[in-house]
């Protein structure tokens, strides 16, 4: 706006330029986007009155598009994460809460197999136990992300938002507690929409589920979630091992499974805090989240499934490790290789691009070491003589480099 044009009107016309002009600018775009929501919403079964609430006078939220747009790039070391998600005061909380909710933890271990611990281990991490929750209006957030988020997840976002619609309708949870992550994540321990319709329990009895307002309803629909995600009753997510000095690394892979007792009597693993391999048939992946030169676990079926929780190692160790040490466990025996600094996002980018410039193809390149780039780690490792791990590091990067440019050189 012209600032000289600004100065030569009445302090009274001036307010309402600034407070009108811009902040209750339509969005005919949006207005139209909204029009064809409502159809579409009406065809899966969300009344017209209750659509027409939730969109009237709803405009996109530009911070949430902000937020998804410029995520802050995840370059902590799996130590570092560690120490904040199971820090002593975490700890600490998760095993009051451990004492003072004894009675209902009981019955929910009863009803769904899941140890008390690890619901409190991810009622810690998604929410620090009820308080961080999320002050966004789900709805709204969900409706800007439908509308304008990144095109290849509108319609995710959009199933998320009539999903939502749905909660409110069928009465679950009023709209003035729909508040959550700008992402839509709802309550304690922040399920998406569609995953509480399908796992979301009301377990006080009230006739509702409410994730916000109800403690039981929050840390028993995650046990449902986990019990449908694989959760062997009563069974430990992984704990950790010693791998003999001949340990074949390319052994530690999220796919190479085998029972316990053929890992300790075969491959001459042996656990730190006395766990009995030789007599036990279920089946393990050794898993090295800071590569060989940082601690190694076993990881069963239950780490797995809280996998489906949340698909990242990096989350999946936390909320085992955090529910060890509320359960009273000792502390990781090995040291982490604090020295070295983990990838950024756009190393990891230039990681892939090099591998597959070398010949050992990553299937694309959007800075994620996956299990395709992690392959094609292990097979580069192996071809250069480091120990065949899947893990990256910045020398192994540097030496990548220089190996392209000679071949490319040539």
């Amino acid at each position: 706006m012209n600032q000289k044009w600004l100065h030569g009107l009445p302090v009274v016309l001036l307010l309402v330029v600034l407070l009108f002009g811009y902040g209750t600018r339509t969005d005919s775009a949006f207005d139209a986007w909204k029009q064809q929501f409502r159809q579409v919403a009406i065809n899966k079964g969300i009344h017209a009155d209750n659509v027409d609430r939730a969109l009237r006078g709803l405009s996109p939220d530009k911070k949430v598009l902000r937020l998804e747009a410029h995520q802050p790039e995840f370059t902590k070391s799996v130590w570092e994460y560690l120490e904040t998600a199971a820090s002593p005061e975490r700890i600490a909380k998760g095993q009051a809460f451990l004492h003072d909710y004894a009675p209902l933890l009981s019955r929910i271990h009863a009803q769904y197999g899941v140890q008390p611990e690890y619901l409190l281990s991810v009622w810690g991490l998604e929410s620090n136990f009820g308080n961080h929750t999320g002050r966004y209006s789900i709805v709204r957030s969900l409706a800007t992300l439908a509308y304008a988020g990144e095109p290849a997840r509108r319609e995710f976002w959009q199933a998320q938002l009539i999903s939502a619609l749905r909660i409110v309708q069928n009465g679950d949870m009023p709209p003035i507690s729909m508040q959550g992550s700008w992402a839509g994540a709802i309550g304690h321990t922040q399920f998406i929409p569609t995953t509480f319709e399908a796992y979301a329990v009301d377990f006080d009895g009230d006739g509702k589920r409410d994730l916000v307002n109800s403690i039981p309803d929050a840390l028993a629909s995650t046990a449902n979630y986990l019990a449908n995600s694989g959760w062997e009753r009563d069974q430990p997510w992984g704990f950790e091992v010693r791998l003999p000095a001949n340990f074949d690394w390319s052994q530690a892979d999220v796919d190479f499974w085998l029972p316990l007792n053929i890992w300790g009597k075969i491959a001459g693993v042996t656990a730190v805090h006395g766990q009995v391999l030789d007599s036990s048939t279920s089946n393990a992946f050794v898993l090295l989240p800071a590569g060989h030169r940082g601690p190694a676990f076993l990881a069963l079926r239950n780490f797995d499934a809280i996998l489906k929780y949340n698909n990242a190692q990096n989350y999946a160790l936390a909320v085992g490790y955090l529910g060890d040490r509320i359960q009273g466990k000792p502390p990781l025996s090995a040291t982490w290789p604090t020295e070295e600094l983990p990838l950024s996002h756009a190393q990891k980018s230039e990681l892939q691009s090099l591998l597959t410039m070398a010949g050992y193809s990553t299937e694309g390149v959007d800075g994620k070491l996956g299990p395709n780039t992690r392959s094609a780690l292990r097979r580069w490792q192996q071809e250069a003589g480091f120990p065949a791990d899947g893990y990256a590091t910045l020398q192994q990067l540097d030496v990548l480099r220089q190996r392209v440019a000679a071949k490319t050189a040539n």
